[in-house]
């Protein structure tokens, strides 16, 4: 049985509609005797081989990407995996996850996102069938969904996506603040959004980690470290803070200052107080963290001197 014949048009379609290799191509519209619907059912089958025998790779390079809807009330955002940097710098990898982002905006949830149409099949066949292009695991690895009366975002080399939600539309605060995001890693907006028991626990864990680099420190005869009695703003009830200014004034009293002056002081020594048993806030709260453009201010008091408010943040990156 001679070759079908396959003519230049036809493949070019068919690399077209799928981003496979112009061989790979050629090759499928064959064995699919010049059918191009059979022919993509050729290279999705050879995807999904593929897929299969790399269902077990890491795939945690990869691209994010980022899509906003067009009144600026909803944004997606999203990482698309692979195996290799090589594959994730790739532009038509990096069109790809922009395509995916797309789409995704139109969707909740990864579930209902990887069943929707993307050219006739759906997204999780997409990626199988592109599985077999590249040679490489492809997954959807992150999908963070989040709706505001404004959002913005920020890309950081395809590596980091972020996308802010505020309570009216101010562009630059936006992408100052998810630049933030991206930076600085938060994992919730405010100290208040804290697990008591998360606290205690961690608060646990950093004292005796402290005192054992004490130990070594002491024993070197260098300064120790100090050792905080609290990590979160959550744990500094009126009774502590109270308290502390208490031992300020004790302190200032023994050092033989003049009582008339307490007042000029004592708001530092609170003000440090504050900073010394906040840690766990700086680290991980996004609203109380130093601005990166600013650290003379939090974020906090960055985006209220800008007359807006952040109601939510969402961050996406490889690995």
């Amino acid at each position: 049985m001679s070759e079908v014949k396959i003519s230049a048009a036809e493949v070019n379609k068919l690399r077209q509609a799928t981003g496979a290799g112009m061989m790979d191509c050629k090759k499928a519209l064959v064995e699919a005797g010049g059918d191009f619907d059979k022919a993509i059912d050729v290279l999705r089958k050879k995807g999904q081989k593929v897929a299969e025998k790399r269902a077990d790779r890491d795939s945690s390079e990869g691209a994010a990407a980022i899509k906003i809807n067009d009144d600026n009330t909803s944004g997606v955002a999203i990482v698309l995996g692979c195996e290799t940097d090589f594959v994730g710098k790739n532009e038509s990898f990096l069109e790809l996850a922009s395509q995916f982002a797309d789409i995704a905006i139109n969707y909740d949830t990864k579930e209902d996102f990887l069943k929707a149409d993307f050219g006739g099949m759906t997204v999780a066949e997409k990626l199988v069938e592109q599985t077999g292009v590249v040679g490489e695991k492809l997954e959807i690895n992150a999908f963070e969904k989040l709706n505001a009366p404004y959002v913005g975002s920020y890309v950081h080399i395809n590596k980091i996506g972020a996308l802010v939600g505020l309570n009216k539309e101010n562009e630059g605060v936006a992408k100052d603040v998810a630049m933030q995001v991206a930076s600085m890693g938060a994992t919730s907006l405010s100290y208040k959004g804290f697990d008591p028991a998360y606290v205690a626990s961690e608060t646990e864990a950093r004292i005796a980690v402290i005192e054992k680099d004490n130990e070594e420190l002491g024993r070197l005869g260098k300064p120790l470290k100090n050792v905080p009695q609290y990590i979160s703003m959550s744990q500094l009830t009126p009774e502590v803070m109270a308290k502390a200014e208490e031992d300020a004034k004790a302190q200032l009293a023994a050092e033989g200052k003049p009582e008339k002056i307490w007042g000029n002081i004592l708001p530092g020594k609170m003000e440090r107080f504050v900073s010394d048993n906040t840690t766990l806030d700086q680290e991980q709260c996004l609203l109380d963290q130093k601005f990166i453009k600013d650290e003379k201010k939090t974020v906090a008091e960055y985006v209220a001197g800008e007359g807006v408010e952040v109601l939510d943040f969402k961050r996406v990156s490889l690995g």
